[in-house]
């Protein structure tokens, strides 16, 4: 006759795991996790529109360049504008020269100055100069073609204008880069505090594997798997929740894409696909690197295949005191 509470004692059980399947903390490094990604991914969208901006601005100042005229004595500002259209549109790399009439430079100046004041507003006499995108003509050609025709006038190509647009795309750039970075090395941290912790909840399992001959490199293993894939799933909620604002303020911005100065489009959500992927990369390394660093510096001369030193046990418990500190050489 079968006795019930010996056949419970002696029935066999299913072997726990190293690291619980499930655990709060866990839970908590994953929201942190997908939080940065989140930051991450927009922060790389918002870079990527600032980028094609820029760029914008930059390639419509390249092709453009203004001219203005000072007529000379008994001739119109008009007339000498008209002039200066005409000789520069048979130059060599120009395209079109159009000469703007009052109304025009009104509408221009309308934004900045308002309506009160311009009609009595002295205005320069312009000329827009609109290149030949494959060879265009430089501010020297252009200054030429007028002094040949007797006009009195100054070439502006806009280089000063180009180097600012570009210098500011590339500290957006930049930014951009430094926070990627700064978000790496955050979730980074938040993964070795947790392996940390999760080693030193389970030193007994960790003493066990390394006396049965277990190596560092499968012991971190472990680690790095489980961190990784939780990365992994927090990274992309992230990057989902990211790509869903961007949406979002791509349908409300319309055509512009949001702004002017972020447009925004569709194909940029598709940058953020390899989020969950190097999410990933950076929790199992980190992981890695944190369990190797605290399990090292203990092996006897087998190279990290044979039984440790008693030390390991008195390391690890000293990873469960607040504010504790690991001499690698113990």
């Amino acid at each position: 006759m079968s006795d019930p509470v010996r056949d419970a004692a002696f029935a066999p059980r299913r072997p726990e795991p190293l690291l619980p399947r499930r655990s709060e903390g866990q839970a908590w490094l994953g929201a942190v996790v997908a939080v940065l990604c989140f930051l991450a991914c927009l922060a790389a969208v918002a870079a990527v529109a600032a980028d094609r901006a820029a760029h914008g601005w930059a390639r419509e100042l390249r092709g453009e360049a203004t001219v203005q005229v000072r007529p000379r004595l008994n001739e119109s500002g008009e007339t000498a504008a008209a002039r200066a259209a005409e000789t520069l549109s048979g130059t060599a790399g120009v395209l079109e020269a159009e000469a703007l009439d009052r109304a025009a430079a009104e509408d221009l100046l309308r934004p900045w100055l308002g309506d009160a004041i311009l009609p009595d507003l002295p205005l320069p006499h312009l000329v827009v100069v609109r290149l030949d995108p494959e060879a265009p003509a430089d501010a020297a050609a252009l200054s030429r073609a007028l002094a040949e025709a007797g006009l009195d006038a100054s070439v502006d190509d806009h280089r000063l204008w180009m180097a600012d647009v570009e210098r500011a795309a590339n500290l957006v750039t930049t930014l951009a880069v430094g926070m990627f970075l700064l978000t790496a090395a955050a979730a980074a941290a938040a993964v070795a505090y947790a392996t940390r912790a999760g080693m030193a909840a389970r030193r007994d399992v960790i003493e066990v594997l390394t006396l049965s001959g277990a190596t560092d490199q499968r012991i971190a293993g472990l680690f790095e798997w489980r961190f990784g894939l939780l990365a992994a799933k927090a990274g992309a909620a992230g990057a989902l929740a990211a790509a869903l604002v961007a949406a979002l303020l791509r349908l409300v911005g319309g055509g512009d894409g949001f702004s002017p100065a972020l447009p925004l489009a569709w194909s940029d959500i598709l940058l953020l696909s390899p989020c969950p992927l190097l999410a990933a990369t950076v929790a199992a390394i980190a992981a890695r690197l944190t369990a190797l660093r605290i399990l090292g510096g203990q092996d006897e001369v087998t190279g990290g295949h044979g039984p440790r030193r008693p030390g390991l046990v008195g390391r690890l418990v000293r990873l469960r005191r607040p504010g504790a500190s690991v001499d690698p050489g113990a």
